[in-house]
C-alpha cells in the first residue's frame, strides 16, 4: 500500500471537534449537551442575506471572477471606508471563507521552511494552515493572569530568525476574546517595519467589541501599508458560518496579483454565497447593536458565573464571543472528556474545547479550556451550574 504524504500525517486534528464522539455518545445516552466548544452562533442571519437567497432568479449559477464579483468587492470596499478603513476594490480578493484567505496569503508570502510567529493561545486551525503551506509556527506565549495581553516586544523580537517571514494575530482574539489596543498594534508595527515582515491580521470579530472598546484595524497602521494583510469573513459578523465567504485584503499590489493566481487555480468563490454576502452589507446598524448587547449579557453570565465557582479563574474578554478559563484540575482535556462520559446533572452536561490544543508550546494550557458563549442566556446559566456541580464531583480536582 502506498505511503501517505508527510503533510497528511502532520496535519493536526481539530481540538475544537476532537471530543465530538463523546458528545454524540452522551446524547445517545439521553443527556442534554450544552455546546460551548464551537463558535457557531445561534443569532439569526440578517433578513437581507436570507431574502437575497429566497429571491434568487438566476437561470444559471455561473462562475464569478476569481477575485469575486466586482459588485460585491466594490460594496465591501465602501463598507470598510465607512468604518475608516482605507480599502479599495482592487485591494480585495473574495475567498471561500476566511480560512482560504489565510491559506492563500501564507502560500503567497512564505516559502516552505519559513517561520511565522503567533501569540498563543491562537485559533487552532492556524496550525493546519501552516502545515499546508509547509511553515513552522513559532509561538510567543501570552498568559491568562493578565488577560492574554500582547507578550512583551522583547519576547517577540527574540523569536525572530533569518527564516521568520510573518507575524499572525487575531484581533479581537479567538480563543481568548482579548482586544489588542492601538498601542499594542503599534508595537507590532515597529517590529514588522524593523525586520520587514508580513503582518497577517485576522479581524473577523471586529463588530464584537464590548464595554466601549473600539477595534483598531491593522490597515490603519502607518508605515507598513505594504506589509499588512487583513483576513475577513462573513461567518460570525452576520451569523453566516455556512456561507463560506471570506476576504483577503492588502494594499500590496504585487502580493495581491500573486495571490490571485491561487484564486484562479480554484476558479472562483461560491456564487450563491457571494450574493447573500453582498446583500448582507445592507444589514442595519441596529442589528449589530442588538447582537452586541446580547453577547455582553451572555459574556457576563458565563464569565461572572465561572469566576463564582471556587478555584476557577476567567478573565473578562473585551471582544469576540470566547473566553478561556483556568480550572482547578491537572488536565482540562481529561476533565472535558469526563464531563461527557461520566458526568450528568439533572440529565445535562457541558462540552468545552480543551485549551492545550490552542497552544503550540508543549505542556501549555493544560488547566485551561476555551468556552464559546454562543448559547441563549437560559442555557448558559444551566451550563455554569453544570460546571459548578461537576467540579464538586470531579475526582481529579486539585486541592485548595
Amino acid at each position: 500500500m502506498p505511503s501517505l504524504a508527510l503533510k497528511a500525517i502532520e496535519m493536526p486534528a481539530s481540538p475544537i471537534r476532537k471530543l465530538v464522539p463523546y458528545a454524540e455518545a452522551a446524547k445517545k445516552a439521553g443527556k442534554t449537551v450544552y455546546h460551548l466548544n464551537i463558535g457557531q452562533p445561534d443569532i439569526a442571519t440578517p433578513d437581507a442575506a436570507l431574502n437575497a437567497i429566497h429571491q434568487l432568479d438566476h437561470k444559471v449559477l455561473e462562475y464569478s471572477h476569481s477575485a469575486g464579483f466586482e459588485s460585491y468587492r466594490q460594496k465591501l470596499a465602501l463598507s470598510y471606508q465607512k468604518q475608516g478603513i482605507p480599502v479599495l476594490t482592487e485591494d480585495i480578493i473574495i475567498t471561500t471563507g476566511g480560512s482560504e484567505a489565510l491559506i492563500f496569503g501564507l502560500m503567497t508570502a512564505c516559502n516552505p521552511g519559513d517561520e511565522v510567529i503567533i501569540p498563543e493561545p491562537f485559533y487552532a486551525n492556524y496550525n493546519g494552515f501552516a502545515v499546508m503551506a509547509g511553515l513552522k509556527v513559532v509561538p510567543v506565549t501570552s498568559h491568562i493572569e493578565n488577560g492574554f495581553a500582547l507578550p512583551p516586544v522583547a519576547q517577540i523580537e527574540a523569536k525572530i530568525t533569518a527564516k521568520t517571514k510573518a507575524i499572525i494575530i487575531c484581533n479581537p482574539g479567538n480563543p481568548t476574546g482579548y482586544l489588542y489596543a492601538k498601542e499594542e498594534l503599534e508595537q507590532l508595527r515597529d517590529i514588522v517595519q524593523k525586520h520587514d515582515l508580513f503582518l497577517f491580521a485576522d479581524e473577523v470579530y471586529r463588530e464584537f467589541c464590548y464595554d466601549g472598546a473600539k477595534p483598531f484595524s491593522t490597515m490603519n497602521l502607518t508605515g507598513i501599508e505594504q506589509n499588512v494583510v487583513m483576513i475577513d469573513s462573513v461567518s460570525k459578523r452576520y451569523s453566516m458560518c455556512g456561507a463560506r465567504i471570506g476576504a483577503l485584503i492588502s494594499k500590496n499590489k504585487e502580493f495581491m496579483q500573486a495571490a490571485l493566481k491561487f484564486g484562479q487555480a480554484r476558479l472562483s468563490p461560491p456564487t450563491v454565497d457571494q450574493i447573500a454576502a453582498e446583500a448582507a452589507l445592507d444589514t442595519p446598524q441596529s442589528y449589530f447593536e442588538e447582537v452586541v448587547a446580547e453577547y455582553v449579557a451572555r459574556r457576563n453570565i458565563m464569565v461572572d458565573g465561572l469566576n463564582s465557582i471556587p478555584g476557577v479563574f476567567c478573565p473578562k474578554p473585551s471582544g469576540a464571543f470566547y473566553c478561556v478559563a483556568k480550572f482547578p484540575v491537572e488536565n482540562a482535556e481529561h476533565f472535558c472528556q469526563w464531563l461527557l462520559e461520566e458526568f450528568s446533572f439533572e440529565g445535562q452536561t457541558v462540552m468545552m474545547a480543551p485549551a492545550n490544543g490552542f497552544y503550540a508550546t508543549p505542556g501549555a494550557g493544560l488547566q485551561e479550556a476555551r468556552i464559546a458563549y454562543v448559547l441563549d442566556q437560559t442555557h448558559l446559566k444551566a451550563a455554569v451550574e453544570c460546571l459548578r456541580v461537576a467540579l464538586e464531583q470531579y475526582p481529579g480536582k486539585l486541592k485548595d
